[in-house]
């Protein structure tokens, strides 16, 4: 049963209970007030006709003391004494009580018995004298103007619940058609990316943003967006996969024929196929570092440590990198204690570093520096490098995306994953990883990471 149907049943459901319930109560309150009216008129004769009536001295209701008495329409009386025998009617020619229930009651009370197969209602009143009980009167007036009146508005009732009932029913399905439209589309939207693969397809936003489907196929298509952009860093990390292994194993297999034409294992061969090798295995470590830390597995060794002395120690290595080339200074730091993984930090000092020493052309400049705050640590990294352009840095943390126009570029450059490696190792230990730069104006890298203090330990547990 499809939703729009089961909300045409329960809202039809729904509006014919409530419908019902209102009819009910109309058709109850209807009746009781047109049955108290006919209460009204009997009690009304009664106060008319009890004080007419008189005994005769023999025990004999008198029939003159009545003959005055002009009853409404369709009122019935009888006047019956103690022994059940009837002294006073009207018809004359009705002898068969009103009701036969209650005669041993002695107070007044209503009831509704059937006359000639027709409701009629009756007010049984005893009557008294200084003596005694004398008999009873029975007043009666029919009640068929009552129940025509319940038929017809039992019908009329029925006929509008009815016809409400439909009404809703055929408004609920077309507003609800209307209102689920957009959900179809998102059915027909998503069967169709499914069927063509065509991530790049969106629904159209036809509703309200800030309706409750609005809301359902803005984030239907943000969804879609990254799975789009998911699905492309998937196509260009195997493509950089490739390329990467390509490059290596074609060396590999050159200098392996090399070497098979010659007939004996070359020095150099052999330190070039090992060099590649190394480099597979880097590349190969790497990767599953990666691997670990995007799933939150990253194995951290977590103890306070002085990052200032590490700072100093990445220096110290990078100025035998940059020699002459450059210059690598230092222009701020502060003693700062860290709880974490130094080795990880230091790889992720290691890697900003070199790359900024790496793409800042000769005769630049590399500046560090360490400052902290209440509650981080801060790490600056700038070059005067050429810097990066806008289109590339929303990427530069991505696997295997370097910002080189081609794909060439020179020996020791690296594969693409050092930035990637050090965002999730900060990202890791609960820090951030941002970058500045443009064109022409150098590269700013700076990272923050929250420092040692009460309860540091116990808060940053080591993925997996």
């Amino acid at each position: 049963m499809s939703l729009r149907l089961r909300l045409t049943l329960v809202y039809t459901s729904l509006m014919g209970g409530i419908l019902l319930l209102v009819g009910l109560l109309v058709y109850g309150l209807v009746s009781s007030v047109l049955l108290r009216q006919v209460d009204d008129r009997l009690l009304a004769a009664a106060e008319q006709l009890v004080p007419r009536l008189r005994l005769t001295a023999d025990g004999q209701f008198d029939p003159s003391a009545v003959m005055d008495f002009e009853p409404t329409e369709n009122l019935l009386f009888q006047v019956w004494d103690n022994q059940g025998n009837l002294q006073l009617a009207r018809p004359f020619n009705y002898t068969t009580p009103l009701t036969p229930e209650g005669w041993n009651r002695g107070e007044n009370y209503f009831s509704t018995s059937e006359r000639d197969g027709a409701p009629i209602r009756v007010f049984t009143v005893p009557l008294r004298t200084d003596r005694g009980p004398a008999g009873h009167l029975h007043l009666g007036l029919s009640l068929s103007l009552l129940v025509l009146t319940q038929r017809t508005l039992g019908l009329v009732l029925t006929s509008l619940i009815l016809v409400a009932m439909v009404s809703a029913a055929v408004a609920t399905w077309l507003i609800t058609g209307r209102a689920l439209a957009p959900l179809e589309t998102v059915t027909q939207v998503a069967t169709t990316i499914t069927q063509a693969d065509d991530l790049s397809r969106r629904i159209p936003e036809t509703e309200s943003p800030d309706s409750e489907v609005g809301r359902l196929i803005t984030a239907f298509n943000e969804t879609l967006e990254r799975l789009e952009r998911l699905f492309q860093a998937q196509k260009r990390f195997m493509a950089d996969v490739s390329h990467e292994l390509r490059t290596p194993l074609t060396v590999i297999k050159g200098e392996v024929g090399l070497m098979r034409r010659m007939g004996q294992g070359d020095a150099e061969s052999l330190h070039s196929i090992e060099a590649e090798v190394d480099r597979l295995t880097r590349m190969v470590g790497d990767l599953l570092l990666l691997a670990q830390a995007e799933s939150g597995r990253l194995p951290l060794d977590l103890r306070p440590f002085e990052l200032d002395t590490v700072l100093l120690d990445v220096y110290h290595q990078m100025r035998l990198l940059a020699g002459d080339q450059l210059e690598l200074t230092v222009d701020s730091i502060d003693q700062v204690e860290l709880v974490g993984d130094r080795d990880r930090i230091k790889q992720v000092l290691l890697n900003l570093v070199s790359n900024a020493v790496q793409y800042t052309p000769k005769g630049g400049k590399v500046s560090i520096s360490l400052s902290k705050t209440s509650e981080q640590a801060q790490l600056t990294i700038s070059d005067s490098g050429p810097g990066i352009a806008p289109q590339d840095l929303p990427h530069i943390f991505e696997r295997f995306y370097r910002a080189e126009r081609s794909r060439s570029r020179k020996k020791g450059t690296g594969y693409g994953l050092g930035l990637s490696i050090a965002y999730w190792i900060v990202r890791s230990h609960g820090g951030e990883i941002v970058v500045e730069s443009a064109e022409g104006q150098g590269t700013t890298f700076r990272v923050s990471l929250p420092l040692a203090g009460p309860g540091q330990e116990a808060e940053l547990k080591p993925a997996g």
